[in-house]
């Protein structure tokens, strides 16, 4: 999930989303512990995608309106 994906979801859609990727989490952390994960780093990519939903829950908790920036291309980096 991309931030600007998250940006364009309602609050109640944004509040499901966080609840399904914390069950899901909570699931491949029981299969790691069993040995059965055949994905581990599913387990990252949920991880991020919960900090970005509880961003954006933050920025509208404060009333912070984010400009949503073009994504860059991979090979193109900003030079200092």
């Amino acid at each position: 999930m991309k931030i600007v994906d998250a940006r364009n979801l309602t609050d109640s859609e944004l509040v499901a989303r966080k609840k399904e990727a914390r069950q899901e989490q909570f699931n491949l952390r029981m299969q790691q512990q069993t040995g059965a994960l055949e994905k581990p780093s599913r387990l990252n990519e949920l991880r991020k995608d919960v900090a970005k939903l509880e961003t954006v829950m933050s920025e509208r908790r404060l009333g912070q309106k984010v400009a949503s920036r073009p994504a860059q291309s991979g090979g193109e980096k900003k030079k200092k």
